[in-house]
């Protein structure tokens, strides 16, 4: 059949949702999946920025799904658009339009809600305009109907919270009770990767590779293969990370650099550093909310390691004790919206004095403000077309330069920054030189759950654009299964990357370390936790989020610490709120928006 000519711009409103979703989904879902990272201080904000782009591209482009459900999880039975190509779009289009408002205004206001939910709730609130709520899969329906989805938003969660904490309670027996725990971190790490290097295996192979077909494989074929994977990394990493830590960590040899860890053994066998000699620095692991200049400060010496460790609080030191008290007392005058105000100020500050292009910017609107009188005066005219630039540098860059771990532990001297002060208070803090050990980990766990999420999830965008394509362009309805250009998946793993890195702060800068206290041996525990509970709930082919699990995951572990005030409850019950929120708001938006368009009134010309 020929192209719908006529429905043109129906394609391209819902590539213009399409889109959206897709930068959605990188701002929303894939900053929640690193924020775990990020808030344990394995790997730096910008790092992660250009991990995640790297493995969402290639799992979305190299092992992405190459069809796409056209009733979505079979919400709306494919009968109910009896082949008209163009009810057909329309109802994909307003699917995607009512999903992207939802989450587009969730991000804005660093609510954190699931992308796949929304989309299929939308889908759901289409199927009622189109045909009915009789019609529409309200069941469980071989776990693909909207009674799944409610099943897995209350077991999920709850699942990946018993495995998060077995991980990390796990480790915490193995070495975070040990006297000297530092060789035990060192030693038994090779057992962690193994664990990891399974999992993650387990998650490209179930989760992340429709095209290869691996999950189509018999059972021990499977087995064979990610536990093979487990058990070379594990030798791998007995071989040359245990070594390069050893050298770095607990002999602290200056001399050795971050590429000699493949001399594997041969590091073992280096003289010890002269006597007097500083060792290389581990990072400084611990959240804080006073200003540093360097976060890349160790906490202990070598002649601290294997001891209790030591925290000084600089506010008892005299000349900081009575700064420190100058400043509460100011704050205390201020309102909560002016100290948020000047936490702001501070940073831009900060980033109006930084080279390169963003300084450039900054420097630019400030330089450039506008005159007396309306925005349609014409030196405003002139003064706007003169800070657009500026404007567009800003909006890409910004969140690059974010500081997302002030903004995750609270303004100091307000509410928030209290109650987060009272909730790390009751987290052990463990020695720097044993969570550097599983910083390693959790960047192994961290780029293999991106890499499967692209390679899955980009199917939640890709899927309705490719139906909206393949309807426009040959004049039919598309089947039970729809072609997946590759075009397609590269451009939504682009828009993707681009969500995540321009936008994804809103979300990052309340996950995580405003849930619970974080370090590496406990967001490992949290990413491999929620991976564990994907893994569990495909299986049974039921849908679920991966969002979900990582934020059950992490109030599991942090439970670990022995007390419920261990725990952020206020932001817990905010996520939950709009998790439930998302199936009524989201469904009644696409199903309005289709309820107008298909029956709003027309004429022939």
């Amino acid at each position: 059949m020929a192209r719908l000519d006529d429905y043109t711009y129906v394609f391209v409103i819902g590539t213009f949702f399409a889109m959206l979703d897709a930068f959605n989904n990188g701002a929303n879902d894939v900053a929640n999946a690193w924020a775990t990272s990020v808030s344990s201080r394995s790997i730096s904000y910008r790092q992660a920025m250009v991990f995640g782009t790297i493995f969402e591209m290639l799992g979305a482009i190299t092992v992405g799904a190459r069809t796409a459900d056209t009733i979505k999880n079979g919400i709306i039975p494919n009968a109910a658009f009896k082949g008209d190509a163009g009810v057909q779009m329309l109802a994909f289009t307003c699917a995607l339009a009512g999903a992207s408002i939802w989450v587009m205004w969730c991000t804005r206001h660093s609510a954190h809600v699931s992308s796949t939910y929304s989309l299929i709730s939308s889908v759901a609130g289409v199927g009622v305009a189109t045909v009915g709520a009789g019609k529409v899969q309200w069941g469980w329906n071989k776990g693909k109907g909207l009674g799944a989805i409610f099943a897995g938003l209350g077991m999920a969660p709850a699942i990946a919270a018993g495995f998060g904490a077995t991980i990390f309670m796990l480790i915490k027996v193995v070495v975070h009770l040990r006297k000297n725990p530092v060789p035990w971190a060192v030693y038994t790490s090779p057992f962690f990767f193994l664990i990891a290097g399974t999992i993650c295996t387990l998650s490209i192979v179930y989760k992340g590779s429709p095209k290869l077909g691996l999950n189509k494989k018999p059972p021990y074929y499977v087995a064979s293969v990610t536990m093979g994977v487990g058990v070379g990394l594990c030798i791998l990493s007995a071989l040359f990370f245990v070594p390069y830590v050893v050298a770095r960590v607990i002999r602290r040899d200056p001399s050795v650099k971050w590429w000699m860890f493949i001399m594997g053994p041969a590091l073992l066998t280096r003289a010890p550093p002269p006597a007097g000699v500083d060792g290389p620095v581990v990072p400084d692991y611990a959240v804080v909310q006073h200003d540093t200049e360097d976060d890349d400060v160790s906490t202990r010496t070598p002649d601290s390691i294997g001891d209790d460790i030591k925290t000084v609080d600089p506010t008892t030191l005299p000349e900081s004790r009575e700064k420190h008290e100058k400043s509460l007392t100011t704050r205390e005058q201020l309102t909560y919206a002016q100290i948020q105000a000047q936490g702001e100020l501070k940073m831009k500050e900060r980033l109006l004095k930084k080279r390169g292009p963003l300084g450039w910017a900054m420097r630019h609107l400030r330089d450039n403000p506008f005159g007396a009188g309306e925005m349609y005066e014409k030196h405003n005219i002139i003064i706007l077309f003169k800070r657009i630039p500026a404007y567009i540098t800003c909006g890409a860059l910004y969140g690059l330069h974010y500081d997302i771990h002030a903004a995750q532990s609270g303004v100091e001297g307000t509410p928030e920054g209290a109650r987060m002060q009272r909730v790390y208070a009751h987290a052990k803090k463990y020695p720097n030189e044993v969570e550097h050990t599983y910083s390693f980990v959790q960047v192994l766990t961290a780029c293999t759950a991106s890499f499967a999420h692209g390679a899955n999830d980009i199917g939640n965008s890709v899927g309705p654009w490719a139906v909206i394509y393949g309807a426009w362009s040959t004049g039919s309805a598309a089947k039970a299964k729809a072609p997946v250009p590759l075009w397609q998946l590269a451009v939504l793993s682009l828009v993707i990357s681009l969500g995540l890195i321009t936008y994804g702060y809103n979300i990052m800068k309340v996950m995580g370390n405003k849930i619970t206290y974080h370090s590496p041996s406990r967001g490992c525990s949290m990413e491999m936790g929620a991976a564990i509970t994907v893994l569990l709930f495909s299986q049974f082919s039921l849908p679920v989020s991966t969002s979900m699990c990582i934020t059950g995951a992490t109030v599991g572990v942090g439970l670990c610490n022995g007390t419920l005030k261990a725990v952020n409850w206020q932001r817990v019950g905010l996520l939950v709120i709009s998790w439930i929120a998302t199936i009524p708001i989201a469904g009644t938006i696409g199903g309005v928006l289709m309820g107008l368009f298909l029956n709003a009134p027309h004429f022939a010309v």
